[in-house]
């Protein structure tokens, strides 16, 4: 039966990840690159307003509170664990594509940012609410299909968000130190637990703690790694770009299969790592406080970089390069990534294993917390607040279950409410484009002024 029911998500996978969505995707990314005027050069500007208080604004958490709660939920697994299965199903050349995804996914995270905080709600009860769901019935007259957003992202906070997170702290908990993943569950869910019935400022608290140590002894590890494997960079660099376009093999047995499959792997981990087009993050950018959608927008795309074109791209090297320098070592067999990832934090004398455990229990914790804050927000514009305490108590129950379910149906779960949630966010997100290019010119035309078409925040 559970044979049967990994058959049925994978042929859905086949579908909503076939052609159709990766040009969707892809192309929405470089369209608007080309309508922000490539806002990408404007990461740095968006790095330091990131830290700079936007006084006398409304709103829940501070910007970097929201940039942490959004990157706390992005960098997570599918940094590490997602580019590793990227390359075992796609080959080296999935590497290319999932960093590319970051770079041109950068505008594609300022665009949704934008109109979720542009078209943001002040509930009754005082608190900041937007995202794609309001952008699609506020700016476009479309609550229908804002409707069908929240559900396919409530829906996935449960998969993405609390599932692949816990199923992936057991894993590497019970390979590495022993521990059974049922005890892993009930720790995991009484922390999660603790954190969440806390609301958004206490996961922004904790987040903002937690993400600039986490990131930082990851990408450590990834450091003293690459430095072992100093004269294997540019080969892995070589290989990545060779095999991201046509077939061919690497070493112990790891082949590329080619553009498409490639690109197929290569664009939904990268989804999956940065979210950029599915509109997670902009949930939690409506929370911020802000008084110009493009200010928060900037903030908000710095979470891509952060995420995709730094993190993924060295966790691709040390991954690629460390198979270059192991030809011994036979992994065509392998289509778990965290196999793949132990295998090159296991060249670190010691400490290795110990980096890799800390590192994923760390970002897949802060994953749940940022996702627990996407799905909250979602069952709140679907049911108003008498659904809440019932959605926490089901994610925290999530958790609790998620060691029970095999890796490969909790992945191909996410991979498809990913893809379903993106679609009605990207129809959104290009509708509105005229609106983000209005914002925008007005913003970079007076840097820092107060936009004169801000739109008034009102309570519903």
């Amino acid at each position: 039966m559970q044979q049967y029911f990994e058959d049925i998500i994978a042929s859905l996978n086949n579908v909503l990840w076939g052609a159709p969505m990766l040009v969707l995707l892809f192309g929405t990314h470089l369209f608007m690159t080309v309508k922000t005027g490539i806002i990408q050069r404007k990461t740095f500007m968006g790095i330091k307003l990131s830290v700079t208080r936007d006084k006398d604004s409304e709103g829940d958490i501070s910007q970097f509170g929201a940039l942490a709660t959004a990157l706390a939920s992005t960098i997570g697994t599918g940094n590490i664990i997602g580019v590793g299965t990227a390359i075992a199903l796609g080959g080296p050349g999935a590497v290319l594509w999932c960093w590319l995804t970051g770079v041109f996914g950068i505008a594609t995270k300022y665009g949704e940012s934008l109109i979720a905080v542009k078209y943001r709600v002040k509930t009754r009860d005082g608190r900041m609410m937007g995202g794609a769901m309001y952008a699609l019935e506020r700016g476009l007259n479309m609550k229908w299909l804002g409707i069908i957003f929240a559900i396919f992202t409530l829906a996935a906070s449960f998969g993405i968000g609390s599932m692949v997170q816990t199923n992936a702290i057991a894993g590497i908990w019970e390979e590495n130190m022993r521990v059974p993943g049922p005890v892993i569950g009930i720790i995991c869910s009484s922390l999660v637990f603790l954190v969440v019935f806390g609301g958004v400022k206490k996961i922004a608290g904790v987040c903002q703690r937690l993400v600039p140590v986490m990131a930082g002894f990851y990408v450590l590890g990834c450091i003293i790694i690459l430095i072992i494997n100093y004269d294997y960079i540019i080969p892995a660099i070589v290989t990545i770009i060779r095999l991201a376009f046509k077939p061919g093999a690497a070493a112990g047995g790891l082949a590329g299969s080619g553009i498409m499959l490639a690109a197929r792997y290569g664009i939904a981990r990268g989804l999956f790592s940065n979210e950029s087009g599915m509109g997670s993050a902009p949930i939690v950018a409506a929370a911020a406080q802000t008084k110009n959608p493009v200010r928060q927008a900037l903030i908000s795309a710095t979470g891509t970089f952060w995420d995709t074109v730094v993190v993924c791209a060295m966790t691709g090297l040390v991954l690629v390069s460390s198979i270059l320098k192991n030809p011994d070592i036979d992994v065509s067999g392998i289509k778990d990534g965290s196999e793949l990832t132990s295998m090159a934090f296991g060249q670190i004398p010691y400490i290795g294993k110990s980096i890799l455990v800390v590192g994923i229990v760390a970002f897949a914790f802060s994953t749940t917390l940022g996702w627990a804050y996407y799905g909250e927000s979602c069952a709140k514009y679907l049911g108003g607040m008498k659904i809440i305490i019932p959605y926490r108590i089901l994610y925290v129950a999530s958790v609790a279950i998620a060691p029970l379910i095999t890796l490969q149906i909790v992945w191909s779960l996410a991979d498809t409410f990913n893809a379903l949630m993106a679609i009605p966010n990207l129809i959104a997100v290009l509708l509105l484009s005229n609106v983000i290019k209005h914002e925008t010119d007005i913003y970079i035309k007076n840097i820092g002024l107060k936009s004169p078409d801000e739109p008034p925040t009102i309570t519903k």
